[in-house]
């Protein structure tokens, strides 16, 4: 009895996937839908292409996919397809567009606008620091001493 109750958890314990066993006799057609279907977004998921997801939908898209490369469809009207049917957020990577520009655009643009803040500020403190020097009641050979070290960047 006790082997049996081991062997019924076991088979709990065991992960399961999704195996598509979409089989394409032509191997090129075969290449196709499997690069189809790592660029198609799964439509439901949480950042997953169809062929990694289990859902429902990014099954019927797969067999979509399969039936459309059975069919002779090449791979860029199966996307023009499913752009059509779904937009472009279908598209794993969506295409550089005027709808699209900002969704490539703006990482450089805020990673400029950090840059720039950041020179800006290190500018304002070094500026700040020399005015501190500047009123400073100390011999004018002192103050060429710190304002040297200031311009070297040693002391902050």
């Amino acid at each position: 009895m006790k082997p049996l109750i081991l062997l019924f958890l076991l088979t709990f314990t065991i992960s399961s996937h999704a195996v598509d066993s979409r089989q394409l006799s032509d191997p090129k057609q075969q290449e196709s839908y499997e690069t189809l279907t790592k660029e198609l977004r799964c439509l439901v998921c949480q950042n997953q292409t169809i062929a990694d997801s289990n859902a429902e939908l990014a099954s019927d898209l797969r067999r979509q996919v399969y039936e459309m490369l059975q069919q002779g469809k090449s791979e860029q009207e199966i996307i023009r397809f499913m752009t059509d049917r779904y937009g472009d957020f279908v598209l794993y990577k969506p295409p550089f567009a005027g709808k699209t520009s900002l969704l490539w655009i703006a990482p450089g643009l805020f990673l400029f606008m950090g840059l720039t803040t950041v020179f800006f500020v290190i500018r304002r403190k070094k500026a700040s620091a020399q005015a501190q020097v500047d009123n400073l009641d100390i011999s004018s050979e002192k103050q060429k001493k710190i304002r040297s070290l200031l311009e070297k960047g040693e002391l902050s």
